[in-house]
């Protein structure tokens, strides 16, 4: 797949400069799925044919009228926070392709002057704050809801496309913080977040993840970045495990996002590289939402001893996209 050969690329490119930085802290390796097992799971968690044979949506069906306005009824003060990274031009090591940004200053007229931008971005991948659709991923040939890979053409999804989510994703959001469960300041390289972990956050917090709720899990990786310095997230990072797509499933999770790229890597699917997003994406049809920026939210969170809130997000109407740049917003 495109994906896999421009990661390849990416990891090639830059492991010299990875190398000392993964180096820095212990890793703590996670317990490895067998090939055949993994392949048993994506079968075992299929949503297939669940909300119809033409569905689009997957788990967003799953945020009902009822939920929303519970949601909304939530906020108290209208407290708002930003959960992206902004977006910089230039060089990026956890980039498939940099971010290019380019204005030009046009005169309209003999008083008025405008400035234009032209943007390029190659959205997908472990440096930039983006939504996946439903089309972002194949496996064995098909997408979510047995959607035939060849829905997918240069010109864009012809089912499965970011815009099928135009209405947006508002719901409750709840924030999964695992270092501070923990006890320390960031996961360490390559250790898996666990159903087991999700199971210790709810009796901590005594807040129960419920259906229709979008969660955010925190690995620490802003903390991780300003300790040991800069490294390729694709290389070495912690992050969710695949079987946490059973968990997901059967709390009825909406969405998952994370400061990472919802995955442990390397990966502990041998020939897998990507194992929760197949899970989630094609499996459940679960969007995912990579590379947020949770940390002011994780500060909110403890200010106010409330691990949740009104989440907020609206991709752009891509036609056919397979992900859009996003930035979620939490409000309290």
């Amino acid at each position: 797949m495109r994906f896999m050969a421009l990661r390849a690329m990416v990891l090639l490119v830059v492991i010299a400069y990875v190398a000392p930085a993964a180096a820095q802290a212990p890793a703590a390796r996670s317990t490895a799925v067998p090939r055949d097992t993994f392949n048993t799971w994506m079968a075992r968690i299929s949503n297939s044919g669940r909300w119809g044979a033409q569905d689009e949506l997957g788990t967003l069906n799953l945020i009902t009228p009822a939920k929303r306005r519970a949601a909304t009824q939530s906020v108290r003060d209208g407290i708002t926070i930003s959960l992206a990274n902004d977006l910089v031009a230039g060089p990026e090591p956890n980039a498939f392709a940099p971010f290019r940004l380019r204005v030009a200053v046009n005169r309209f007229d003999s008083t008025t002057s405008g400035a234009i931008d032209s943007i390029a971005i190659l959205a997908h991948g472990f440096a930039f704050s983006h939504l996946d659709a439903l089309s972002h991923f194949v496996f064995r040939g098909q997408l979510y809801n047995g959607v035939g890979r060849d829905q997918i053409a240069p010109e864009g999804a012809r089912r499965l496309g970011i815009e099928v989510m135009r209405a947006g994703i508002v719901t409750r959001g709840v924030l999964v913080d695992i270092p501070r469960l923990k006890g320390i300041p960031f996961l360490p390289a390559g250790q898996s977040v666990t159903p087991a972990d999700l199971d210790a956050w709810e009796r901590q917090s005594q807040v129960r993840i419920e259906p229709g709720d979008v969660l955010l899990i925190r690995t620490g990786r802003a903390a991780r970045l300003a300790a040991s310095g800069p490294w390729l997230v694709g290389y070495d990072a912690s992050g969710p495990h695949p079987s946490l797509a059973f968990w997901l499933k059967e709390r009825g999770v909406a969405a998952l996002g994370s400061d990472v790229a919802n995955e442990a890597s390397p990966s502990v699917v041998p020939g897998v590289v990507t194992p929760l997003h197949l899970l989630a994406i094609v499996g459940l049809g679960l969007p995912l939402m990579d590379n947020l920026n949770l940390e002011e939210l994780a500060s909110e969170v403890v200010s106010r001893s409330r691990p949740t809130f009104l989440f907020m997000v609206a991709p752009i109407r891509i036609k056919g996209g397979t992900g859009a740049p996003v930035n979620p917003i939490a409000v309290f």
